[in-house]
């Protein structure tokens, strides 16, 4: 079997890079070891999406009393909030199936391993190509603690298929995954207890833009430990004991249950990398902007790259692979300019762009703003009063280079600044935007009409 292209994964990445070379002509092969779908539609964005509308629905039941309304005695049946989650999966998965089977990506189910840079084996069969694209996503990281491996930990694979409400529950880790499980747990009556290493939850952000969220967790009942070390952890005759620092301090908590939220790693495994040349760090497949490895003809994309576990980001580094692959052709390199990143805790987290600690670190002067939504017409009579929102901009030109929102619907107000970024707008811009009153879109005029004022450097911010 020779193919021009041929793609190791059917995830976001894979789909997106078998698409676009299919597109320009080129005879595709996709190689998919199962269940089709892709970490973002089986076990990631979507169904943990599914669940937190359901806890989301719960705490805003909580607060009926709050807008003059009463309930009876609220519930949670998680067998029946995962029967909702698995219906709308498969109906998911099974269109992404669908696509993928059709006769132009030449479908080949099975695991791939290199054989040398122009063939691979699947089973019994060889297959060569012209072009590799490598995107097999990543694993849940093996983090080496004592006692964790022995634990019987559980992982967020297990959680979105779980049919129980646990009775109490210890979270290891304070990222994306880690808060908004957590809190899914929390608000259905879970107790809970999260145990972060880093000196805040969501710990690549700015320290500014946790706090409103770690504040929301500890309202809605969770301990939050931040800035911890993990000494031991052990299996009890009820479940589980974590030995951690905390402030200089030795302390211990338990729980029924252990969520392993440790992070995840680039899936290399059985893939033979070393067969092809191609070169990795660390367990990340190396490449440039274009994507392209160590070896000209393989390209690696999405996950298994190890720089943004994000799937619009999969998406354009699978389309600049899938064009770069194919000969003859204009090379595209991803422009990481407009990267954005969104956390669905509540309040939510949403950035695009540069943040204060990246300016600060590589010594980018910048201009920088905020407005909180306690101060804000739309949120408070919404009763959402947690975060605000920042916009950052070049003090010279005044164009915006970042934007970073926590609060209500921060995920579909970062859109705006998105766009306005991808025109390469400015703050004069935002601010004589016309903006509907009352909404929640019209909190970004704020920041902007303040940066305007001060556009000429007064308050200029240099790391």
């Amino acid at each position: 079997m020779n193919f021009d292209v041929v793609v190791i994964g059917g995830g976001s990445a894979g789909y997106a890079a078998a698409r676009t070379a299919s597109d320009l002509g080129a005879e595709v092969a996709v190689i998919d070891k199962g269940p089709l779908g892709g970490l973002c539609i089986l076990r990631g964005c979507m169904p943990s999406k599914t669940l937190l509308r359901s806890s989301d629905i719960m705490s805003l039941m909580k607060r009926a009393e709050e807008f003059g309304l009463s309930t009876g005695r609220l519930s949670a049946d998680m067998a029946q909030i995962n029967d909702r989650k698995k219906k709308l999966i498969k109906e998911f998965a099974d269109y992404r199936a669908g696509q993928l089977k059709d006769p132009k990506y030449n479908l080949i189910q099975g695991k791939a391993e290199f054989l040398d840079a122009h063939r691979v084996k699947v089973g019994k069969k060889t297959i060569e190509s012209k072009a590799f694209i490598v995107t097999t996503g990543s694993d849940h990281a093996q983090i080496p603690v004592p006692g964790l491996a022995e634990s019987g930990y559980l992982t967020s694979d297990d959680l979105l298929d779980s049919r129980e409400l646990y009775k109490s529950m210890i979270v290891l880790g304070g990222g994306p995954v880690a808060t908004e499980l957590s809190q899914f747990y929390c608000r259905l009556g879970t107790k809970t207890t999260l145990i972060q290493r880093s000196g805040h939850i969501l710990s690549a952000s700015d320290e500014d833009l946790a706090r409103p969220v770690e504040a929301k967790l500890r309202e809605d009942g969770m301990k939050v430990y931040s800035g911890t070390q993990l000494t031991n952890i052990e299996r009890t005759k009820t479940g589980v004991k974590v030995s951690f620092t905390h402030a200089g301090e030795e302390k211990t908590a338990t729980a029924t249950v252990l969520f392993n939220a440790l992070g995840r790693t680039p899936a290399i495994t059985g893939l033979n990398l070393e067969a092809a040349g191609v070169e990795v760090e660390g367990r990340r497949i190396k490449v440039n902007d274009a994507m392209r490895t160590n070896v000209a003809h393989i390209f690696a994309a999405g996950d298994v790259v190890g720089m943004h576990e994000i799937v619009h980001i999969a998406i354009q580094q699978g389309e600049a692979a899938g064009q770069n692959a194919v000969a003859g052709q204009e090379e595209q390199r991803v422009d990481y300019r407009l990267r954005a990143e969104v956390t669905f805790t509540d309040p939510q987290v949403a950035t695009v762009g540069v943040c204060e600690k990246e300016c600060q670190l590589s010594r980018r002067p910048y201009l920088v703003e905020t407005y909180p939504f306690d101060d804000h017409g739309k949120s408070i009579v919404m009763g959402e009063l947690h975060g605000f929102v920042k916009l950052l901009c070049d003090p010279d030109s005044g164009e915006i280079i970042g934007g970073q929102a926590v609060g209500p619907e921060a995920s579909e107000l970062i859109h705006e600044i998105i766009a306005v970024m991808y025109f390469r707008g400015t703050v004069f811009d935002v601010a004589q935007m016309p903006h509907y009153h009352p909404t929640l879109s019209e909190i970004w005029t704020y920041p902007a009409e303040d940066l305007a004022d001060q556009f000429k450097g007064e308050k200029r911010s240099e790391g």
